[in-house]
């Protein structure tokens, strides 16, 4: 039976496996009984429903017993995060004629996706991570959904680099601080705009690899993704990847919206948000292991997972079957897809007959390490911490 570490205790068990003795305790309710009876949302209806712990209509999670290690995502199986109901199907049925505006260069103006595609495409793999993805880990009280590992994947982008559009608007200004990205959700009468839509300031150094991108995986972008056309920035946090992209605007200052000022910010437990606090841009060097998830006999037992670097590449992954009292060097078993993409990676090892906490800690080529341990912050951002993404596995 898998149980968790440190799972919390609230709402969680870390994995679907050990559901028929963790539903005989009341200190443990499994992710998976708790989203057994809500089906996928129309929206999401393509989603594999194995592969799928329905939080809500807009919170869908990858279930980790089924994860396993593939160097891209399948788009049945990637998670899916929205922060406002998602639009109609009919944007994506002509995504050519998507129109999005451009400010704060030298010639404003709107572009159709199918002109922008013209300026040329690029491709590239990069982590699509929530901020909240291993939320669940969290003691304290968290509001939000409570994420394990399973709010992120590893995904090809096909779209139009934003410093290409800019270039054709007659370049930059200098001023500006920030890219804003402006989400097209259609918002509800009667409430300030500011409060509820989703736009999201970037620093503007993110122009080096922004996309405009209308492709995932090879296909058009569904609506479930942001579809047709979604702002994305390779290694932030996906709530800066902004959905159903609108308007693009080079600003001095970041937007006013709430989701920018006190939303998505890095505080202690217990504080307000605030625009002094750390926005939840960049991501972090994390790994985790995908498999073994269920009972394993003696002998040789592979051990696989994933790892990402943040913004800089995974140079090395290590994992231990003893709680973390000794370290061995995995190998990193699929390709190498670039800077802000995954790596899978792979242990084989001996275990006897017992339990073993089995854990697995990323470096990046940055020099950066994954810690044993995360500090808890009030809305539950960010948990990279080792100690708490390890699992227990008996062996008989």
């Amino acid at each position: 039976m898998v149980e968790p570490v440190r799972v919390n205790r609230r709402k969680f068990l870390l994995a679907s496996g050990g559901v028929a003795a963790a539903a005989t305790s009341a200190q443990f309710v499994p992710a998976t009984l708790l989203a057994q009876d809500k089906p996928l949302p129309p929206f999401a209806s393509f989603k594999s429903p194995e592969a799928m712990i329905v939080h809500s209509a807009n919170t869908m999670e990858t279930d980790r017993e089924v994860m396993g290690a593939p160097p891209i995502t399948p788009l049945n199986e990637l998670f899916v995060r929205n922060n406002l109901p998602a639009p109609s199907e009919e944007i994506v049925a002509d995504p050519d004629i998507w129109s999005v505006e451009f400010e704060g260069v030298a010639e404003p103006g709107s572009m159709t996706l199918g002109e922008m595609k013209k300026l040329g495409v690029e491709s590239v793999a990069a982590v699509l991570q929530c901020s909240g993805n291993g939320r669940a880990f969290f003691d304290h009280e968290t509001s939000g959904t409570q994420w394990a590992v399973g709010a992120a994947g590893n995904v090809f982008w096909t779209g139009v680099p934003l410093r290409r559009i800019l270039t054709a608007m007659g370049g930059t200004l200098q001023q500006s601080g920030f890219v804003t990205a402006t989400g097209g959700e259609e918002l509800p009468p009667g409430i300030d705009p500011l409060t509820i839509m989703v736009e999201r300031s970037v620093p503007v150094e993110a122009l080096e690899n922004a996309l405009l991108a209308y492709e995932m995986n090879g296909e058009p972008l569904k609506v479930a993704h942001g579809g047709p056309v979604r702002f994305v920035v390779p290694g932030y946090f996906g709530v800066n990847n902004v959905k159903y992209v609108r308007k693009v605007a080079l600003t001095e200052n970041e937007s006013g919206s709430k989701i920018q000022q006190s939303g998505y910010r890095l505080r202690a437990v217990g504080d307000s948000g605030g625009p002094s606090q750390p926005s939840m841009y960049k991501m972090v060097v994390k790994s985790w292991v995908t498999e073994p998830m269920r009972d394993v006999s003696t002998g040789q037992v592979l051990v696989q997972g994933v790892a990402m670097g943040g913004d800089s590449p995974v140079s090395s992954v290590e994992v231990s079957v003893d709680g973390g009292a000794t370290w061995n060097a995995a190998n990193l078993s699929g390709p190498n897809l670039g800077r802000f993409a995954w790596r899978p990676f792979s242990y084989l090892v001996n275990l006897e007959a017992g339990t073993h906490l089995i854990a697995s800690r990323a470096r990046n080529d940055a020099g950066e390490e994954q810690p044993e341990l995360f500090e808890p912050n009030h809305r539950g951002y960010g948990h990279n911490g080792w100690r708490d993404h390890a699992i227990e596995l008996t062996v008989s």
